[in-house]
């Protein structure tokens, strides 16, 4: 046997061997309906877990960093003050930085103002204007931005990633999924997972991602998703990354906090 041939089994054996310790690192899953398991199968059980903590939140209070990446501009990082209420589907958004957007806020509240979402900017030309109704997915409140206010959220992003998972599941091709101990977030434990993709296919909408669930409140306070880059020199690139800090449960919110006329905001 010639020293090529050696060499190339050699590397089949550590690529299976690599395989294995993967999907090793997971716990077992039992097949659905017949179906043989998947990698992914432990992380959408261990999703829906969290997903289930989230289900027993009424509202909360966060601070949220988001960074994305629209068309081909990886934007600044975005600093909001957020209030989320779950029942009806409620949001307030006071932007922080960057300074383009400080004093930027937001309204929403589902079944409220035809659909719309309140809007006004504390300076320049959108203090003049004054308050706006814009349509959530609209061009205009659309700018800048991956997703529409409807999207945002601890529980949101359970659940797109939960239907992101189990669209991956139905795809016949590699997928790799382990989890990492020791992560933390902003100084606190989290169990986190990983999962990528280590060939394109047309239909993955990231090659690698990453979520973050707080030990001790059981939610989503990360996610971070990459995508192969054009340039073979850069590998991946970031697409998007959120982060909610300073989270906390069911405070209490009332429909005062998602009102324009509530005297601590500043709509006209």
């Amino acid at each position: 046997m010639n020293k090529y041939r050696v060499a190339t089994i050699a590397k089949v054996v550590v690529a299976a061997a690599l395989a294995v310790s993967v999907c090793a690192a997971l716990p077992a899953a039992e097949p659905e309906s017949g179906r043989p398991s998947h990698p992914l199968d432990p992380v959408i059980a261990w999703a829906e877990k969290a997903l289930e903590k989230s289900a027993q939140i009424k509202d909360y209070t966060a601070l949220l960093v988001k960074r994305e990446r629209v068309g081909d501009e990886l934007r600044e990082y975005e600093f909001m003050r957020l209030k989320v209420r779950h029942e009806p589907f409620s949001v307030y958004i006071k932007f922080l930085k960057p300074e383009a957007i400080k004093g930027r806020e937001i309204i929403y509240v589902e079944g409220r103002n035809d659909g719309m979402l309140l809007a006004h900017d504390s300076a320049g030309l959108g203090d003049l204007v004054g308050t706006v109704s814009l349509a959530p997915d609209g061009v205009i409140a659309m700018l800048g931005q991956r997703y529409p206010v409807t999207m945002i959220g601890i529980k949101k992003l359970g659940e797109r990633l939960i239907e992101q998972a189990k669209r991956d599941r139905q795809i016949m091709a590699p997928c790799e999924a382990k989890f990492v101990k020791g992560a933390k977030v902003n100084g606190r434990p989290t169990q986190c997972v990983e999962v990528a993709h280590p060939s394109r296919h047309p239909d993955h909408r990231f090659s690698s991602a990453r979520v973050f669930i707080d030990e001790e409140m059981g939610i989503p306070i990360r996610f971070e998703s990459y995508h192969w880059s054009d340039d073979p020199k850069e590998g991946q690139v970031l697409v998007e990354e959120y982060t909610y800090s300073h989270v906390q449960l069911n405070v209490g919110l009332t429909d005062l906090d998602f009102d324009p006329k509530n005297p601590a905001y500043d709509f006209d």
